[in-house]
């Protein structure tokens, strides 16, 4: 099949946008491209409507299956994938830069179908942000006229390592950072370790909000036994977050004012079983060293062993970032 345009209708750059996505894509590789458009065997276009024999369309022309039962969809900028798909499903050509969970889902019935990204545009700001999100879904950009066959190579986020730290301020995008990484995987734990905010309305509301923006056929448990739930995932897990687990710790062992031994003692089981964890994982903690130095003695001890815990569980893990104003800075 001829891929001769992989950009959203008004391609990319975008006429008279000067957006830093748009000015920065002026030439090879980030640009320019081509509203979507493929040709499939030289002679059946997108959508998929009146296709010749031996041809069978589906999925309202988003769908495709030849003659010798190779199965492609075409999910472009605006579109839905549709609920009747085939059995085989070779490629996916998907607009992921809106909701890229939607290739999560599909690959729980088609965990084999290679995926190429189209409808690219100034919704990503720069060709290497891009590439860096494809390599964590497992999925391929291409240029304009490139031929494809049903045979693409996918990659997965396992190779590159399980275990993933983000750091970072409040507000600083670390869980959305989080959430991206694992939006393509088929099945996903989110582990929330805070309160649900019950008796606070404004805590209630931030926690609703997060829930809200995770994909809806993820799975979520609320706990504080990250060992349990770190040793027993059958699962890709989201850990969101450290901070708040640690400071449940400190009061299920009153060790604010009392005893700190215990909340050393969980934070040894933790890194123990994240040395271990059977499946990927991504944890979300607090940056402690950049702010003033806590007015408390309690505040100081927790910081400290945060810091400490952050430290640790780094140097345990295959991937490391800092994220500051929703960028990522890889350690």
């Amino acid at each position: 099949m001829l891929l001769s345009g992989t950009a959203g209708a008004a391609g990319r750059p975008e006429p008279g946008c000067r957006c830093v996505s748009c000015l920065s894509c002026d030439g090879p590789p980030a640009g320019p491209r081509r509203p979507f458009e493929v040709l499939v065997d030289g002679r059946v276009p997108f959508p998929f409507a009146d296709v010749p024999p031996g041809y069978r369309a589906w999925g309202g022309g988003l769908g495709l299956t030849g003659p010798d039962g190779g199965g492609l969809l075409c999910v472009p900028p605006g579109r839905e994938p549709p609920a009747d798909l085939p059995d085989r499903l070779d490629l996916v050509l998907i607009d992921l830069l809106d909701r890229p969970e939607r290739l999560g889902l599909l690959r729980r019935t088609h965990p084999d179908a290679a995926a190429v990204a189209v409808g690219l545009d100034h919704r990503i700001r720069s060709e290497s942000e891009l590439d860096r999100r494809l390599r964590l879904w497992g999925a391929l950009a291409v240029p304009d006229g490139t031929v494809l066959r049903t045979t693409v190579p996918r990659t997965s986020m396992r190779k590159a390592g399980p275990r993933v730290l983000l750091l970072g301020g409040s507000r600083s995008g670390k869980s959305a950072e989080a959430e991206l990484r694992l939006a393509a995987e088929p099945y996903v734990t989110y582990v929330a370790t805070g309160p649900g905010g019950a008796g606070d309305g404004e805590w209630a509301a931030r926690v609703r909000a997060h829930r809200e923006r995770r994909p809806a056929h993820w799975d979520t448990v609320e706990t504080t036994d990250l060992v349990a739930a770190l040793t027993e995932a059958t699962t890709p897990l989201l850990v969101d977050g450290l901070g708040t687990w640690l400071a449940a710790v400190f009061d299920e062992h009153g060790a604010w004012e009392g005893d700190r031994a215990p909340v050393r003692r969980r934070c040894d089981e933790l890194v123990a079983a994240w040395r271990q964890a059977p499946q990927a994982v991504v944890a979300v903690s607090d940056e402690v060293g950049m702010g003033v130095v806590p007015a408390t003695a309690s505040g100081r001890a927790f910081r400290d062993a945060l810091g400490r815990l952050n430290e640790r569980l780094a140097a345990e893990s295959e991937h490391v970032a800092l994220v500051v104003a929703g960028r990522v800075l890889e350690l």
